[in-house]
């Protein structure tokens, strides 16, 4: 029964304090609102810097075609390249567009021509995606002039066609692997984040010491301290998945049960490295410190933003030891292809090992006096 008292005791603390509603409703709904839209991986808005050195029907209805789509703003067209060159120098272009002298004469007698595409690589990715996407743009500019002028279009004889389709995301909208990913960070910083905090608070204003004089074995204080916050970890997940589904309409593929036991095993984990981390902290400064670099350092190296296959060895070797890895695979699976428990067996075992280490810590290195 001290187990019970321990529960109450810990719900009225979370009850006098409003952030905890806060925490628990409100930044959910704020990071699905606004996260999904503000990670994105789509380059916008690229300006371009035009050099037409042609002054021809084709090439300006090249540049026009380039200003029509939403990537790509056109900040001017120049005569030289040193103008153009200038525009870059100074922030105001992220890539030239040089068209050179007979560019139409040659498209339309021969069918094809060249283009000289620059690109300031100081944002390296908005200058490969932006390059591509204008090669794309430039292609299909030439498959039309070569459709009006009655040139062949399709593929010669032998050659090969490809058909391609997107498996559990066919329109390739960026939001619905990030979803999942973010449902998982903000349960594990809410349940990372609260257990630490609270203890580290009990340390500061003494009343941890209470506790610690009476007989109330330590197994007891520690799962008396951590099933609130398991509590609301399920909650914060529930919070995020009715949003995922009512602003996106993205609902798991899979056994919701499933993913709902995965995630307590998930949540139940980060609570005890909350718990580690408070045991090794006496002020709330020092644990936000620990939290916030371990969480990010989860996050970098766990693969939601960057596939793990592009890190370097190393990388690849200290993402085997994050839990955050398998969980955001598992929760993937399940909510994009419907995995069954067979299909993320191979995440589960690491993700059980790690956090048996972590529970075991978090008990022993619990030091409770009396």
């Amino acid at each position: 029964m001290i187990i019970k008292y321990l529960i109450e005791k810990e719900f009225k603390q979370l009850a006098r304090n409003p952030f905890i509603l806060f925490i628990v409703i409100i930044l959910p709904v704020l990071v699905m609102l606004v996260f999904p839209w503000a990670t994105t991986m789509e380059i916008k808005n690229v300006n371009v810097a035009v050099v037409d050195n042609d002054r021809s029907d084709l090439s300006r209805l090249l540049t026009e075609k380039i200003a029509s789509t939403e990537y790509f703003d056109i900040v001017g067209v120049f005569m030289r390249s040193e103008d153009a060159l200038e525009k870059v120098e100074f922030s105001d272009a992220d890539i030239i567009l040089e068209v050179p002298y007979g560019f139409e004469q040659a498209l339309m007698s021969e069918g094809e021509s060249s283009l000289l595409i620059e690109a300031n690589a100081v944002n390296g990715t908005k200058a490969s995606l932006g390059s591509s996407y204008l090669d794309m743009i430039v292609l299909d500019f030439t498959e039309e002039v070569n459709l009006e002028r009655g040139a062949v279009s399709v593929l010669p004889a032998g050659g090969i066609g490809v058909d391609s389709y997107y498996w559990f995301n066919p329109t390739m909208d960026y939001k619905i692997p990030m979803i999942p990913a973010l449902i998982m960070l903000v349960v594990a910083l809410i349940t990372g984040f609260l257990p630490a905090m609270n203890i580290v608070g009990e340390k500061e204003a003494g009343t941890i010491e209470q506790i610690n004089v009476t007989p109330v074995p330590k197994i007891t204080f520690i799962v008396g301290k951590l099933i609130p916050y398991w509590i609301i970890g399920i909650i914060v997940l529930s919070v995020g998945m009715l949003v995922a589904w009512l602003l996106y309409g993205l609902r798991p593929e899979g056994s919701v049960l499933l993913l709902y036991g995965m995630s307590f095993v998930f949540i139940f984990g980060i609570s005890g490295l909350g718990l580690i981390i408070s045991n090794y902290s006496n002020t709330m400064q020092q644990a936000m410190f620990m939290i916030f670099f371990i969480i990010i350092v989860f996050i970098l190296m766990c693969g939601i933003f960057t596939p793990i296959s592009s890190m370097p060895e190393w990388a690849r070797v200290i993402s085997l030891f994050d839990p955050f890895t398998y969980f955001a695979e598992i929760i993937r699976m399940i909510y994009l292809k419907g995995s069954g428990f067979r299909d993320i067996l191979q995440y589960v075992y690491p993700l059980l090992a790690f956090f048996v280490v972590i529970i075991g810590w978090a008990v022993l290195s619990y030091r409770k006096r009396g």
